[in-house]
């Protein structure tokens, strides 16, 4: 393919991001955010909306996260939705892998439109991980999935590998089992946010705090992260 053409479907795909960015943001009711009867209002009508047919909507939510995450969406904002609208183990089951597959996509494009881009930016920065990634690109990639990903902004994480060309098949199922334990805790507390919104008659930070829904995923996210920086510390401290 030529380099216009590469650049013209450049282009489209930022439209097409910018776009879709757009409608997203302006489906929201920015006035009324501050408003704790409005997310009761969309708790409660998305509760009944999810109901009435889950697979059509685990099916929408699936498609919806793919597109998110290949248009370099956060990650993040997809686990907390996938927890409220569909619990933490259904949750977690398809946001890893509608997830898995919109980062495999980012993946190939970033590998085709923009490898030279990715390379001028991130090569130099991300040096001393190169030669460790490509001793075992599998093993250590997982690792890096399961640690969150060094810290680095999810998409950015997504598009690390082309500086070493990994092999797509590792990528996907790297990235596939290495997210589990991070997505379940959020899809947890995601669930557990539902569950607040339905029972409270109002807004309170300390009450929210003291949901055991909400704080044992947190208890649980603090062990991971001290877990994450003895395994960032052991594998990816290229002191060692």
């Amino acid at each position: 393919m030529s380099k216009n053409s590469k650049i013209f479907l450049g282009i489209c795909y930022l439209l097409i991001l910018s776009v879709f960015l757009y409608f997203i943001f302006t489906s929201v009711e920015v006035n009324r955010l501050k408003d704790f009867s409005y997310y009761k209002e969309l708790q409660s009508n998305l509760n009944i909306y999810i109901s009435n047919n889950t697979l059509i909507n685990l099916f929408y939510f699936f498609v919806f996260a793919i597109i998110w995450v290949s248009l370099l969406g956060f990650g993040s904002p997809l686990l907390i939705a996938s927890g409220i609208l569909f619990g933490q183990w259904l949750g977690t089951l398809i946001s890893v892998l509608s997830i898995s597959i919109g980062a495999l996509i980012l993946y190939s494009i970033g590998i085709f439109f923009f490898q030279e881009i990715i390379k001028k930016i991130l090569e130099e920065k991300f040096r001393k991980y190169i030669q460790l990634f490509q001793k075992n690109e599998f093993y250590y990639f997982f690792i890096y999935r399961f640690i969150g990903g060094l810290g680095i902004p999810f998409f950015l994480q997504n598009l690390l590998p082309v500086l070493f060309r990994m092999k797509k098949i590792n990528y996907f199922f790297s990235s596939l089992f290495g997210f589990i334990p991070s997505f379940f805790i959020i899809n947890t507390v995601g669930a557990g946010l539902n569950s607040y919104i339905e029972q409270a008659d109002d807004f309170n930070l300390f009450d929210l705090m003291l949901t055991p829904k909400i704080y044992f995923p947190i208890l649980m996210f603090i062990g991971f992260m001290i877990l994450s920086l003895i395994i960032k510390k052991k594998f990816f401290d290229v002191r060692n």
